[in-house]
């Protein structure tokens, strides 16, 4: 009787319950921990939320100067790139009428039985190569001496203006992957601004936006005179614009963009981002400001507007905010300067 009893099972089954168990409360404290994570943002009050959300579009415009800075280099180096090819084609041209000059000479030389070794070395794959033997050029006659210096020049000339080029190339593509990278960076921190800003109730939000980006009532202009006036003039004209990443107007600015623009009307050429329009011109201690001066926030110089008088300025802020009027002392200010 005992041969047809069923097998005992315990410590299967204990062993299961027991790993089942772990697993149950290894999935519940995971969830919990996620569920924590996923929402602790939701949980920031609208104090941090504001907080957090100029700390991502601080971020942005950081990585926005950078992109400025990576598309300059990207476009001089495309400007430089098709100058030096134009110019190697230039010279191309030059070599080859040279090289057809030089063949006819020796055609006809060869025609009479008198072909001289110059031009023989001339002619071959390397004409370079006759150049560091001058007995066979003074062997040569002047005209074809002069013709296979003259060859051996444009050879060396071509060959560092195709060097120059693929260096520049690469220096293209080096900008253009970095303007890139920027601009990525520049839209995961706006995104997250935006995600974090999606989380408060419509009022908050109103409240939040109303508190950091309302405009103040745009004044005359400060008294200034000559270029700055011009400069001044314009910032004012670009009150109420859109920042718009990138753009240096008519119809939207990001900071960089708007002194630029605002001195460009003024007959000045300021560079395009904001760590080097710090150096473009006369540096002014805080002080010594006057109307159409710029100036310059936090450590990283970051942020630009342009002074217009009385402790103010007008900027482009960040995205989601138009061309205002501003306390200079609303930023932690880093330094100004007076476009020449």
């Amino acid at each position: 009787m005992a041969s047809h009893r069923k097998p005992k099972q315990r410590s299967l089954t204990s062993g299961t319950a027991r790993a089942a168990a772990l697993l149950a409360l290894t999935g519940a404290a995971s969830a919990t921990l996620l569920d924590g994570t996923g929402h602790a943002e939701n949980r920031l009050t609208p104090a941090q939320v504001k907080a957090k959300v100029d700390e991502y579009q601080r971020e942005a415009e950081e990585a926005t100067e950078r992109y400025n800075g990576a598309r300059e280099k990207a476009d001089k180096a495309r400007r430089t790139l098709d100058a030096l090819r134009d110019q190697a084609a230039r010279r191309t041209t030059r070599l080859n009428t040279a090289r057809n000059a030089l063949g006819a000479f020796a055609t006809a030389q060869y025609r009479s039985g008198t072909i001289a070794p110059a031009l023989q070395l001339a002619l071959s794959s390397s004409p370079e190569q006759y150049l560091q033997r001058a007995s066979l050029v003074e062997r040569a006659g002047s005209r074809q001496a002069a013709l296979i210096a003259t060859i051996g020049r444009q050879e060396r000339k071509l060959r560092q203006v195709r060097g120059e080029a693929a260096d520049r190339l690469a220096a293209l593509r080096a900008s253009r992957a970095a303007a890139a990278h920027h601009k990525r960076t520049v839209q995961e921190k706006l995104a997250a601004a935006d995600r974090l800003l999606d989380r408060l109730t419509l009022e908050q939000r109103q409240r939040l936006l109303a508190a950091r980006d309302g405009n103040k009532a745009a004044d005359s202009p400060a008294p200034a005179a000559g270029r700055a006036a011009r400069a001044v003039s314009y910032a004012y004209a670009a009150l109420g614009k859109p920042y718009v990443w990138g753009a240096t107007g008519p119809h939207g600015y990001d900071c960089s963009g708007l002194t630029q623009a605002a001195w460009r009307a003024a007959g000045v050429a300021l560079p395009r981002t904001t760590y080097t329009q710090i150096n473009a011109g006369q540096r002014v201690t805080r002080d010594q400001l006057a109307p159409g001066d710029l100036v310059f926030f936090y450590s990283g110089i970051s942020h630009v507007g342009l002074y217009i008088g009385g402790g103010r300025m007008i900027h482009a802020p960040h995205p989601g905010a138009p061309v205002r009027l501003a306390a200079v002392a609303d930023m932690p200010f880093a330094g100004a300067a007076r476009p020449a």
